[in-house]
Parts: C-alpha cells; sequence; structure tokens
C-alpha cells in the first residue's frame, strides 16, 4: 500500500487533512505520487500546485515537501500544504 497524508496548515495549526491510500501495484511511484497530489488537492478544493525545485529536492530526500503560496497561481488561505509519503509497500 501506498499512503500520503496531506494536511493544510494556517499559524502553525492544522486546518484541514486526509489520507491518500493508492493499492495499485502496477503504478509507477511517480505515478503514485501525482495521483495522490490529484486527489488531495481535489478533496481540498485547491488548484494543482507547481512543483518547484525545492519541493522536487525535498521530496526526493525526505519523501516530504511543502507547498507554499509560489507553488500556487491562485491565492491561498493557509500558509502551506504538506504533502507526505507515510507508508510504502513494493
Amino acid at each position: 500500500m501506498f499512503r500520503i497524508w496531506g494536511k493544510l496548515i494556517k499559524d502553525n495549526k492544522l486546518l484541514r487533512d486526509h489520507t491518500v491510500c493508492i493499492e495499485d501495484y502496477t503504478m509507477t511511484r511517480t505515478a503514485k505520487v501525482y495521483q495522490a497530489l490529484d486527489e488531495l488537492c481535489y478533496e481540498f478544493d485547491l488548484s494543482k500546485p507547481i512543483w518547484l525545485d525545492i519541493n522536487k529536492k525535498d521530496f526526493i530526500m525526505h519523501s516530504r515537501t511543502r507547498f507554499t503560496q509560489d507553488s500556487f497561481i491562485d491565492e491561498i488561505d493557509f500558509d502551506y500544504l504538506d504533502f507526505w509519503v507515510i507508508e510504502e509497500e513494493y
């Protein structure tokens, strides 16, 4: 199973969170990440963030990244979207 936890944070407080579980073992890890991000954005009613170089580096090194206002085209009413792989089985 592949699980990603998404959290909307404002002023160091959790506004909303959601966990996405993907059990399709035929998908690549990259496809699972993008699908999970799509599901989180749908759940939180957000536009999809842009993967900046810092997001890519953080995610590759730590399996976690934060999408701030710089990653979104629209204005956001939170400080950042925390995007974190919490379980990964092959």
